[in-house]
């Protein structure tokens, strides 16, 4: 059970949570549109995408990369734990599981 103290806690966290799995999510897809143009890149000598892909994920991780640690500084995480959380954003579909560990631990008021 949450306690009063720990339910404001969570819900003043509310919209850093929000800017995280929104940033989380659309990381894990730039990555993964990166990954297929590599892909399309060396197998099919199609270099394409790469003259988006690789930008637009850079300036996704970029803005990432503060979300997540204004929400780590908010939440009081460890320094390893947010260490992690940062490089979740730079192995394909990583993002997405650490965007699910990170929601859950927030709503239940648990440290990372």
């Amino acid at each position: 059970m949450v306690s009063s103290t720990e339910g404001s806690k969570v819900a003043t966290l509310k919209g850093p949570l929000l800017r995280y799995r929104v940033m989380a999510y659309a990381t894990g897809v730039a990555l993964l549109c990166l990954t297929a143009a590599f892909i399309l890149k060396y197998a099919a000598d199609s270099p394409g995408m790469m003259s988006w892909a690789g930008v637009t994920h850079g300036l996704f991780y970029m803005v990432y990369l503060v979300v997540a640690v204004d929400l780590a500084l908010k939440s009081r995480w460890s320094i390893r734990g947010t260490i992690l959380v940062l490089l979740a954003g730079t192995i394909p579909f990583l993002s997405f599981v650490a965007e699910r560990a990170v929601t859950h631990r927030v709503e239940a008021g648990r440290k990372l």
